[in-house]
């Protein structure tokens, strides 16, 4: 594994200096843990939806290629940024479903249920997201906290490598980032926005 990451690590490294035949090897390096992360989001879905683990993740590493600036300088910088395009195709997805809805109660909302790819659920993800937009310029971090834990799918220990912070730190702004979020939901929507448990 420690190879594995240091192999990944040289290739993020030629890729930000502009070798772009080290785009290649890139692929097969990450594709497990992106189609790991895509499979955490669909795990509550019924199983013949049409949007795959697969799908989510081929969408979101195109996104990735087309980045202008690639400053993926180490595993953990390329991860935060996959869970940023996979955050977008989420979004993206959840709107063009909402499009077609009309109308609508209450939004009940669940950071840690939230099934992000029912059509019924678009407008859950769009609330979220539009949260966590607001939450990002009151404090930057706690929105990062959110993204890679709700949209990355990583842990809290995950979470604190790529943002280089203590565990402690990353339960203490996830814990303060859903209260707020959950209070946005509410005065939005309303209604009790629903639990995300105690993890």
């Amino acid at each position: 594994m420690k190879d594995s990451a240091v192999s990944l690590t040289t290739i993020l490294r030629e890729i930000a200096d502009g070798k772009d035949h080290s785009l290649a090897r890139l692929m097969p390096l990450v594709y497990d843990e992106l189609r790991r992360l895509a499979a955490l989001h669909l795990r509550t879905e019924r199983a013949d939806h049409t949007l795959q683990p697969t799908a989510l993740v081929h969408e979101a590493y195109l996104l990735l290629l087309k980045q202008e600036k690639r400053e993926w300088q180490d595993r953990a910088l390329f991860f935060q940024v996959a869970a940023q395009m996979m955050r977008r195709v989420l979004v993206d997805y959840a709107r063009q479903h909402h499009r077609a809805k009309r109308g609508g109660s209450a939004i009940k909302v669940s950071l840690e249920d939230v099934s992000l790819f029912a059509k019924g659920r678009a407008a859950e993800v769009l609330a979220v997201d539009e949260s966590l937009n607001r939450l990002a310029v009151k404090d930057a971090r706690q929105a990062q906290v959110v993204e890679l834990r709700f949209y990355g799918g990583l842990t809290v220990e995950e979470t604190a490598s790529v943002l280089k912070i203590s565990p402690k730190t990353v339960k203490r702004d996830w814990n303060v980032a859903r209260a707020w979020i959950y209070g946005q939901l509410k005065g939005r929507c309303g209604t009790y926005p629903g639990s995300m448990g105690p993890g």
